[in-house]
């Protein structure tokens, strides 16, 4: 089981709630993917104002966790203002910090994520940040006291997959709290290939949201984390640079 804090949870999946084709088929890959933490940003959602369309009302919450972000924050400071909002609005006092620091590559900003990140901590947040693949940044974010790491496979939304799994690797290799990769997966290869490195979650949106058929998308994500943490569990075997018959020789009938 995947335990976050004190929370604990069946799905190693993660889903993102941004850009549907309609509630509709959002509703039905939430429900078919299995997940139970469903994230989304608190800037993007009118959660004050009960005559707005909120995707909140198509679900039944007592089966989810929520996990709102800070999409949209340039500075620590910001960051922090919207996680109060979502805690003031009862959804979760769990939050993914996401504070970006290039608006053409939507990278984050190492500085203020630290900075947003312990200030939470301070506030009593279960903290998940939002990081880049650097692995001494995933290491300071651990040594603060964050409840999970949250490195991206390559830039949001790009659908690249793992660029380079050896920074990932020596994340999850150091870390005693999860290690969910997040941004940039684009097939259940990539959501595989993350659980075959160790990796204990991943997060999407896009993949599954802007596929052709979001519904089946989200069944191959969630079918695709499974069978990769199940690889990893049962350990593959080494790679050799010489073929080695997979049937012994000895005792072979010679004619």
């Amino acid at each position: 089981m995947l335990k976050i804090a004190d929370k604990t949870f069946q799905s190693r999946l993660l889903l993102g709630t941004g850009k549907y084709p309609s509630f509709e088929i959002q509703k039905e890959a939430v429900a078919k993917s299995e997940s139970e933490i469903l994230t989304f940003a608190v800037r993007r959602m009118n959660i004050f104002e009960e005559s707005q369309p909120n995707f909140l009302e198509q679900l039944d919450l007592s089966k989810y966790t929520l996990l709102p972000n800070t999409a949209g924050a340039k500075t620590a400071e910001e960051a922090v203002r919207i996680a109060k909002l979502a805690k003031a609005s009862g959804l979760c006092d769990m939050i993914k910090v996401e504070v970006i620091g290039c608006d053409r590559s939507l990278l984050p900003d190492p500085v203020e994520t630290l900075k947003a990140s312990e200030m939470l901590l301070e506030e009593g947040f279960i903290v998940l940040p939002y990081t880049s693949d650097d692995v001494v940044l995933a290491r300071k974010l651990e040594e603060l006291g964050v409840h999970a790491i949250m490195p991206g496979a390559s830039p949001i939304g790009s659908g690249q997959g793992i660029l380079n799994p050896l920074n990932l690797s020596f994340i999850i290799e150091q870390s005693k709290v999860p290690v969910i990769i997040d941004a940039g997966i684009g097939s259940p290869s990539d959501a595989a290939l993350a659980m075959e490195l160790g990796a204990d979650g991943v997060l999407l949106n896009t993949a599954v949201s802007a596929a052709n058929d979001p519904v089946k998308m989200a069944i191959a994500m969630k079918t695709a984390i499974e069978a990769g943490r199940m690889g990893y569990e049962a350990g593959r075997i080494a790679k050799k640079d010489y073929a080695i018959a997979s049937s012994p020789t000895e005792g072979m009938i010679t004619t």
